[in-house]
């Protein structure tokens, strides 16, 4: 456990540096992604979003929670992402926001949450959503309760794992029936990380290995 809160504290100071922002998170954004991020701005009518990097301790190590979203009729079907979703008149800022969804999404009470700050906001064109990632933690592991009409499988991933090099993969994956692309992506357990969470989670591992 005191290594556990050495590592939260280390970072949060990190995190109220400059953070990598945008260059970080374009190491880890498809071709199509780069080719148009020249001509991306984020509309007036855009939507905001929260997202929720949970990190905690179980069994020595440091663990980050991702799930996998339910199929639907939408750009993000099926993906593996934080968990989180769009702000609701009711949040008094994003990081509520972030709170709020992930405890609905897999039950993880927001009194129970610690956050340690922001990371850089992220549009993504095809939702018209702009994202902030949200850092917290909990002091112990979560009874993680999915929602079972917007979760469909819980993935639990050690920060080693992430930090591991051969971690970073390219991937065919299937965007549209018939239509594959190859994308950076992160390659843990069978499960493949790619896209707006794979960018976020990328400028995250460059904050805490700033220094390293």
């Amino acid at each position: 456990m005191t290594e556990f809160h050495e590592f939260i504290a280390d970072i949060r100071q990190k995190i109220t540096r400059q953070l990598p922002g945008t260059q970080s998170q374009l190491k880890m954004a498809s071709m199509r992604r780069l080719m148009q991020d020249g001509r991306v701005v984020v509309p007036g009518d855009v939507r905001k979003a929260g997202v929720l990097a949970l990190f905690y301790p179980s069994n020595g190590s440091v663990w980050l929670v991702f799930i996998r979203r339910a199929e639907y009729p939408g750009v993000h079907s099926g993906q593996i992402s934080f968990p989180g979703g769009s702000r609701e008149e009711g949040d008094i800022d994003i990081v509520a926001t972030a709170l709020r969804e992930a405890e609905e999404e897999i039950g993880v009470s927001s009194d129970a949450v610690i956050p340690i700050g922001n990371l850089t906001d992220l549009f993504i064109p095809p939702s018209n959503f702009l994202v902030t990632p949200v850092v917290g933690y909990t002091n112990t592991r979560p009874d993680f309760i999915p929602d079972p009409g917007e979760v469909v499988e819980i993935l639990e991933v050690s920060l080693d794992q992430l930090l591991d090099d051969k971690a970073r993969q390219d991937k065919d994956i299937t965007i549209f029936p018939a239509v594959k692309i190859k994308v950076p992506c992160f390659y843990i357990n069978g499960n493949i990380i790619w896209g707006a969470t794979a960018m976020m989670l990328n400028e995250l591992i460059d904050v805490i290995n700033q220094g390293s």
